[in-house]
């Protein structure tokens, strides 16, 4: 069932007078306004890299996936009852969240006819007890009642690979590998690895050689785009 968080980025994103869940072929689109496709992507990219890779055939298409920045945890003792407790979620999202879901995007974006939106939101979850679709309950199992937008704090969008090469650090060498990326972002070395896979699997970035066992990469100039494309 869709959640009033989804109906609330669909109409955010496209607008009150779209068309919403419209058929196209074998396909339901989210939303369509002024002859662009909307998706609005909860779930992983994957899940749709077939699907937008064939609409981009013949179609302008907007992916909206979503980041939660922040979440509070509403607790209510059943389905539709009191609330019992509020709590905001100690787990922390941001824009290089992005980069888990997009190794598996490679082979879609980038195109020129596709758009990749990424608003980093706040929301509020709605819980009551349950263990849901589960075989096997388990003590601390919920079932998510609701999830409700609460604000976007941020909206960042994507239409070349340049653009995602943009989000590496300042001040990194000609040639650097994961380790100079993680320590410029100040993230961990897994988060750099999957963002400087999909740099170089959407061309924007071309791997130059070894530093002992770490693979060096280098920026991609246009010309070496364009001839690699």
């Amino acid at each position: 069932m869709e959640t009033s968080l989804h109906k609330a980025l669909k109409a955010h994103y496209a607008g009150k007078k779209a068309e919403t869940e419209v058929r196209l072929g074998r396909y339901i689109i989210d939303a369509v306004s002024r002859g662009q496709l909307i998706e609005v992507q909860w779930s992983g990219l994957a899940a749709i890299r077939d699907k937008i890779r064939t609409l981009c055939d013949d179609h302008k298409v907007r992916v909206v996936k979503p980041i939660v920045a922040r979440k509070k945890v509403v607790r209510r003792d059943k389905k539709g009852g009191e609330i019992v407790s509020a709590r905001y979620s100690p787990k922390r999202c941001d824009l290089y969240s992005v980069f888990e879901e997009l190794v598996h995007f490679t082979n879609v974006f980038p195109h020129e006819n596709l758009t990749l939106e990424i608003p980093l939101v706040e929301i509020e979850e709605i819980r009551y007890p349950g263990h849901g679709k589960r075989r096997r309950k388990r003590e601390n199992d919920f079932v998510v009642e609701d999830q409700m937008l609460t604000e976007i704090v941020s909206a960042h969008r994507f239409k070349k690979a340049s653009d995602l090469a943009k989000l590496l650090p300042a001040g990194l060498p000609k040639q650097f590998h994961t380790g100079d990326v993680a320590e410029g972002l100040q993230r961990p070395r897994w988060i750099a690895q999957k963002m400087l896979y999909t740099l170089r699997k959407t061309g924007a970035l071309g791997v130059v050689g070894k530093e002992g066992n770490a693979i060096l990469y280098q920026k991609q100039t246009r010309r070496a785009r364009k001839k690699a494309a």
